[in-house]
């Protein structure tokens, strides 16, 4: 403190690494079960709050969750703080419903059977506590609108409801005889009508039918359709931060789209060249800036990134900036390229950063610096002496994802084994930890040593080795080729993620206590917990004890 009014704040250490436990599963199969193809999970995706979570199947199926503890169903703030909840609340989802996006089509142009798999989901913005989003297979993209729809119901009336039937029209007997319009029958006489219909003496009075609302059902319908844009098979779509438009990619082209507008769109990078022997790389993925809705990102199969403004051309054939890390001298090899090709790019929330997932390694990219990566993740540096045998399987061909924490200071991937990497990317983070998708995740943990990382504004650049030996995965056990973690989200405002093995989604979240709280009464800690999950710290507490008033002052900060 210089002058009594400057206050200098001490320097903030790297963030502790997170302990990991089992949080939910969904679709978990029994030992010994067959899963069947269509039930394998090709896409995943939270929405921009965290409230609802969608995936899609290879057989061309959507399903959405959504959370469920962040309701307060009308207990008040004090009731709820009374009660004896334990300390560690954590997001909870359900099942909420499920549609049908798409299904297997055939090209009779090009006699090319076109699959329903789903291959990417993206959250629309919501409106009128509607949902929508966009779902992708190889050739058609469709719009959703998810929404609670009313069942109407009559009721009150005047008739028996057992010889009522379709229309409001009544039975009479078991040999009705043919009326005409108006109640008139065949015979010409008004005379002939059922008894049932109006009694001796008339009705004692009339009353109309009442419509009754009493319950609701959720109602996916399909609001557009776009599709005979792409030659190739689609890899990418992603939503605009203006609301209005989105891209789609496929191995050549990459079309902008308006939501409203399902007859045409404009294509705005176009890598095929005249002669298609003089093709050198394909488009793998694309993405749009988190906030400026007038720059966007694609990957390519050479392991490069451009970043593209909309602003300086229609056609953005020619980038903006030019991501590519240099190759080491003397290190090429049959399977470089093959290895160096990007699967998936993601932007951090605040738009600064790219993470870039290749067969070998997770980058992380700073927009601002294009001499190459600010940090490297070796995630399966022990396959390495293997690369014949994934060629010979395909294996080298999966496409993993990857995704970033909402306060950008961890990334995460996945592997083999239905493993996957959480990696700490936040000045002088060492955080590297392998996670299990399944009831224990920490059950084959291994805390793989690491460099300490530099900032991310440094030049210099960050390698993080795993395990090398050949012939194990990164925890040193033996390594399942067939058993892998290709999809997986991470919860924008929460560090929770949702992981894709095979048929079943995993939820994992962290459950590690501040160890300030844990000295506290226990009371106090929920109190601030709650206030974690609410996002509100103006909280009268009622104690007279002196050293937990003044832990709490210094706590303060902590949420």
């Amino acid at each position: 403190m210089h002058g009594g009014d400057e206050v200098v704040a001490a320097p903030a250490g790297p963030p502790q690494p997170l302990d990991w436990k089992f949080s939910q599963v969904f679709g978990e199969r029994i030992a010994g079960e067959e899963v069947q193809e269509v039930d394998i999970i090709s896409a995943i995706e939270f929405d921009k709050t965290g409230d609802h979570l969608a995936t899609g199947d290879r057989g061309g199926r959507v399903v959405l969750f959504e959370r469920t503890d962040t309701k307060d169903h009308g207990v008040s703030r004090r009731d709820l703080e009374r009660m004896d909840y334990p300390i560690s609340r954590h997001p909870e989802f359900r099942y909420k419903t499920e549609f049908q996006s798409h299904e297997p089509e055939f090209d009779y142009l090009k006699s090319l059977e076109i699959e329903e798999k789903i291959n990417k989901i993206r959250w629309c913005q919501t409106a009128n506590s509607a949902l929508f989003l966009l779902s992708t297979n190889d050739k058609t993209i469709k719009f959703w609108k998810v929404q609670e729809k009313k069942i109407k119901k009559i009721s009150d009336m005047n008739l028996d409801p057992s010889k009522a039937v379709g229309n409001g029209s009544v039975s009479s007997s078991s040999n009705p005889k043919p009326c005409l319009v108006n109640g008139g029958s065949f015979d010409g006489s008004y005379n002939n009508l059922s008894n049932d219909f109006f009694p001796p003496g008339g009705l004692p009075s009339l009353r109309l039918p009442v419509v009754t609302s009493q319950e609701t059902n959720l109602v996916a319908r399909c609001r557009r359709v776009y599709g005979h844009a792409h030659d190739y098979h689609i890899n990418s779509i992603s939503s605009n931060s203006d609301g209005e438009t989105f891209i789609s990619a496929d191995d050549l082209r990459i079309n902008l789209w308006n939501l409203e507008i399902s007859s045409q769109s404009f294509n705005i990078v176009d890598v095929k060249p005249a002669n298609m022997e003089d093709l050198t790389e394909v488009i793998t993925s694309a993405e749009f800036h988190p906030t400026h809705c007038n720059m966007l990102a694609y990957s390519s199969s050479k392991g490069s990134i451009r970043l593209i403004d909309l602003r300086q051309s229609a056609l953005c054939d020619s980038h903006a900036k030019l991501f590519d890390e240099p190759e080491p001298p003397g290190s090429r090899s049959f399977f470089t390229e093959i290895i160096a090709s990007i699967s998936d790019i993601k932007f951090s929330k605040d738009g600064r950063y790219i993470l870039s997932r290749d067969y070998m390694t997770l980058k992380l990219w700073d927009i601002n610096m294009d001499s190459g990566p600010v940090a490297t993740f070796q995630v399966h540096e022990y396959l390495r002496p293997k690369l014949c045998d994934l060629y010979e399987n395909d294996s080298i061909f999966d496409k993993f994802e990857c995704c970033l924490s909402g306060d950008g200071l961890r990334v995460a991937t996945g592997s083999y084994s239905n493993l996957f990497r959480v990696c700490g990317c936040a000045p002088g983070s060492t955080e590297s930890t392998t996670l299990e998708a399944s009831k224990n995740p920490m059950r084959r943990q291994l805390q793989t040593p690491t460099r300490p990382s530099r900032p991310l504004s440094s030049i210099a650049r960050v390698v993080r080795r795993g395990s090398e030996t050949p012939g194990v995965d990164m925890n040193g056990n033996s390594f399942d080729f067939t058993t892998k973690l290709l999809h997986l989200a991470w919860h924008p405002t929460e560090n929770l993620i949702a992981c894709a093995a095979a048929n079943s989604l995993y939820i994992e979240l962290k459950a590690k206590m501040n160890p300030t709280l844990q000295c506290l009464p226990k009371f106090i800690a929920r109190v601030f917990i709650d206030a974690n999950v609410r996002g509100n710290n103006d909280i009268d507490i009622e104690t007279t004890d002196d050293t937990a008033l003044n832990t709490i002052n210094q706590t303060r900060n902590i949420w």
